[in-house]
């Protein structure tokens, strides 16, 4: 679904009324376009993305609330409200909220290329083989755990 009409999705609306849960986090889309695919993202205390590339797509997160610990290898920055994390195409990132609380934020990616239909594909997946098996699908690539070789 792409919606490049003028408007507002208001704070408690999303495109379509479509939410997805994606590794535990509630993630509603905002804006989809050829161009770009920004959503809101609930992320609970304890939630995770494992690292991951995204090989076609720029990324960013905007906080709201809470704090968020982005891993790029072996660096780690935590953000908090009001900061920007950039994660550039191509460079392996991980995204971990270890604060003990919930956090919410806005993510971008640009271009959108298969983003909004691996949501909808992951709506609901607990598999970490499946999940990356159809990420991998939609141009995402999750790395291996960090033992496993």
């Amino acid at each position: 679904m792409t919606d490049e009409t003028p408007g507002i999705t208001g704070a408690e609306q999303a495109l379509g009324g479509t939410s997805w849960n994606v590794v535990g986090q509630t993630y509603t889309p905002k804006l989809h376009s050829e161009n770009v695919m920004i959503w809101h993202a609930t992320v609970p205390a304890d939630s995770f993305v494992p690292p991951h590339i995204h090989p076609t797509q720029d990324e960013w997160i905007v906080m709201l609330d809470g704090e968020l610990q982005v891993e790029f290898g072996d660096q780690v920055h935590i953000a908090g409200p009001g900061d920007t994390v950039r994660m550039p195409r191509g460079i392996a990132h991980g995204i971990f909220n270890r604060s003990g609380r919930t956090a919410s934020c806005v993510f971008g990616v640009a271009p959108s290329r298969k983003i909004f239909a691996l949501f909808g594909a992951l709506d609901g997946v607990t598999d970490p083989a499946e999940l990356a098996r159809i990420s991998a699908l939609h141009e995402v690539e999750f790395l291996p755990p960090p033992d496993a070789d």
